[in-house]
């Protein structure tokens, strides 16, 4: 299952010199194909920053037929992306041992899109309105839709990741990602309105680093390690030198282009994608109890899991909220 990309041979050329037993071997699998997102796990294998706590990370593209709970429960990769708080909540739901250990987004990217129009200026502004929505994303960001606006089922029309149907119907609203849907968009001549469903307070962490708890019990140093490199990946991939992890990032994934590339690190930093909230004092990589157990009561509510479910079993804040690199951070 190991892909051998660029990455992969960056990381093995610069480890030439170093004895293989100096370098715990750690394969992680993203959620998706290499992109911007991913930025700070590339910067820290294309700079040598999991070379300096002993790792040797080989990065596997993630894409949709990669399904990373069962990958990680059949020991096919060491670690792995959980693009949201089911991630990892769904995995203990399930009985798996597989626990977030980091939320590098503090902010989850899904976004509702719209025309510019004047009848509508925010998300409440929306209830009552058909919003193309994809069926994985009825069990989740709806729910809070629901909870929140009081969104109703008969508002969902199917979103097929499609652009057409939005693009020929002004009224139109679906949803998106953030650096995604937005840019394709802007690049048919429509400058969209963006909400971003976090900014109303949805309590979802994203880009969770998942660890099974074996690992963290047999390693957890190594572990660390992973945790802190990746934080200074980054800090420096989103406000230093970013020109070798993107060159990773476009090997891996060629559809990946510098433009895209660009457009995607500056929604995070307008955004806060990754340094608002909680990080701004405690890191990136940042979680509390106290909103793991928001997210968790709103979904109980909603049927999602059992009332009586084990649910911080489903994360650990062991290798977070430290403040590590905050005195990296610009000024």
């Amino acid at each position: 299952m190991r892909n051998l990309s660029l990455a992969t041979a960056v990381s093995a050329i610069a480890l030439a010199a170093v004895p293989a037993s100096a370098q715990t071997e750690l394969t992680y699998l993203t959620d998706w194909f290499a992109q911007a997102e991913h930025g700070g796990m590339y910067q820290a294998v294309a700079t040598g920053l999991y070379e300096k706590y002993g790792l040797d990370v080989s990065i596997q593209m993630g894409g949709p037929q990669m399904n990373i709970q069962q990958l990680l429960a059949a020991g096919a990769v060491d670690m792995g992306t959980g693009s949201n708080s089911f991630f990892p909540m769904n995995i203990q739901a399930a009985g798996g041992d597989s626990v977030a250990v980091m939320a590098m987004f503090q902010k989850d990217p899904q976004i509702l899109m719209t025309h510019p129009r004047d009848d509508i200026n925010s998300i409440a502004d929306m209830v009552g309105n058909p919003i193309m929505i994809a069926n994985d994303s009825v069990n989740t960001f709806w729910v809070w839709l629901d909870y929140r606006f009081g969104f109703t089922e008969d508002m969902i029309r199917p979103y097929t990741f499609q652009m057409a149907p939005w693009l020929v119907d002004e009224t139109a609203i679906q949803q998106g990602y953030l650096s995604s849907e937005p840019y394709l968009v802007e690049q048919e001549g429509i400058i969209p309105e963006v909400y971003l469903i976090a900014d109303t307070g949805y309590p979802a962490y994203s880009s969770l680093a998942l660890v099974p708890q074996a690992l963290i019990d047999s390693d957890a140093e190594a572990v660390q390690g992973f945790v802190n490199a990746t934080i200074e990946g980054w800090v420096t991939y989103l406000h230093g030198d970013r020109s070798a992890a993107d060159a990773l990032i476009m090997a891996d994934n060629p559809e990946m282009t510098p433009d895209k590339i660009e457009y995607g690190i500056g929604k995070m930093l307008e955004f806060g994608i990754l340094t608002s909230g909680d990080a701004e004092t405690l890191g990136i990589g940042a979680m509390t109890d106290e909103r793991w157990e928001t997210f968790f009561t709103i979904m109980a509510d909603a049927g999602i899991y059992p009332a009586d479910m084990d649910y911080q079993a489903a994360y650990t804040l062991d290798f977070v909220n430290q403040g590590f690199g905050l005195d990296m951070m610009p000024q």
